[in-house]
């Protein structure tokens, strides 16, 4: 036997390094993960914009998948496994996060739907006043055009009493008679 070959003590090696990780692995194993506090408050939040941007209308089937997952998240946290309460948490608040954007598309959609519908209704009373307005214009007679030469005519005044009075016996003659060659 060789006392200083290569594999000379091999065995003794290879359990020493075996303790050494089977020791390595059993204290990483006992390392405690903390509490997902941040992800489950993150994900209560989520769950709650969702809810209130009208998920349960517009998105019910995403917005449970968000709450079932929420619901095994804190199971998960009540039993001390903080790693799949986390990736749960995370789970949950991404689904809560579409059922909140399916939610906003769906509300636009629905406004969108109802200003179309109020469009054709105003387009429809448009079009129906448009047409009596054209009955009632060609019903009612044509007014005479005006002629851009004719004057305009006015009234004429009414002659004063005096005039009108009983005629005199003795008619005077006219003003400009008497005055000719300055006599009288």
């Amino acid at each position: 036997m060789y006392f200083f070959s290569p594999l000379a003590g091999f065995p003794g090696r290879f359990r020493a390094a075996t303790a050494a990780l089977a020791l390595t692995l059993a204290l990483t194993g006992c390392a405690t993960v903390p509490p997902p506090n941040d992800a489950m408050n993150l994900a209560q939040n989520q769950l709650q914009a969702a809810r209130d941007a009208g998920a349960a209308d517009y998105a019910p089937v995403d917005l449970g998948f968000a709450q079932d997952k929420f619901q095994q998240a804190q199971a998960s946290m009540a039993d001390r496994k903080f790693a799949d309460a986390a990736s749960l948490a995370e789970e949950s608040s991404a689904d809560a996060e579409l059922a909140s954007a399916k939610a906003k598309l769906g509300a636009a959609r629905a406004q969108m739907q109802s200003k179309l519908q109020e469009n054709t209704r105003l387009r429809q009373e448009g079009e129906q006043l448009a047409a009596r307005q054209q009955q009632m214009e060609q019903a009612a007679p044509a007014p005479a055009p005006e002629s851009s030469t004719a004057a305009p005519v006015q009234d004429m005044p009414a002659p004063s009493a005096s005039v009108l009075s009983a005629p005199d016996d003795n008619p005077q003659p006219a003003s400009s008679t008497s005055t000719q060659g300055g006599q009288p």
